[in-house]
């Protein structure tokens, strides 16, 4: 008795698939190399409210900040999002101090940080603020969506979120952030 079995067949596309998943992973890392992905992380609350919240005073020579002090109407100002620990919120300073020699208001919050040091920083790079909360646990921060320092706020006469700038503010930027407080008094 023989036993006549027959081999399977190889499939022809089987001897392609290796090279068709190894073109499939090359085709991805490329696209992850001149495509990468957008790292800032932007803030769900653009044209919502702020989250209601009152801080203390960061200093001792600028008042804290509450959601009350944007609410209450008038017209619309920023909201900066610093540390004294970060370099590039020192960057933006000269930025800031401009903006607020042109008269717009602009109160901050302090992150993580502690008394003494955010007055040193301040000292060293100036104050444009009219008020400083201080987040010591980033709450406001979080619940404002800022992922990071600085950022910066546009927050109209009503205390919406109107804008989120994240970076610093540099100085080709500044009309871009002139135009954007513009929109917010509508």
């Amino acid at each position: 008795m023989t036993e006549t079995s027959a081999a399977p067949k190889p499939r022809r596309w089987a001897i392609w698939l290796p090279l068709v998943l190894f073109l499939g992973f090359v085709g991805l890392v490329l696209l992850g190399l001149f495509r990468p992905a957008d790292r800032e992380v932007a803030s769900a609350m653009v044209g919502k409210p702020l989250p209601a919240f009152d801080l203390p005073a960061a200093t001792a020579d600028k008042p804290g900040l509450a959601f009350k002090d944007f609410a209450a109407g008038g017209k619309p100002r920023l909201l900066n999002v610093f540390a004294s620990w970060c370099i590039p919120c020192a960057v933006e300073a000269p930025q800031l101090d401009q903006l607020a020699k042109m008269g717009i208001e602009i109160n901050g919050i302090a992150i993580r940080d502690h008394r003494e040091d955010v007055t040193a920083f301040l000292a060293r790079n100036g104050n444009p603020f009219t008020r400083i909360g201080a987040d010591d646990v980033s709450k406001v921060q979080m619940a404002m969506g800022s992922s990071g320092v600085p950022e910066t706020f546009v927050i109209d006469g009503k205390g919406v979120i109107r804008y989120q700038h994240i970076g610093e503010i540099r100085a080709d930027q500044m009309p871009m952030i002139l135009e954007k407080l513009k929109e917010a008094e509508q």
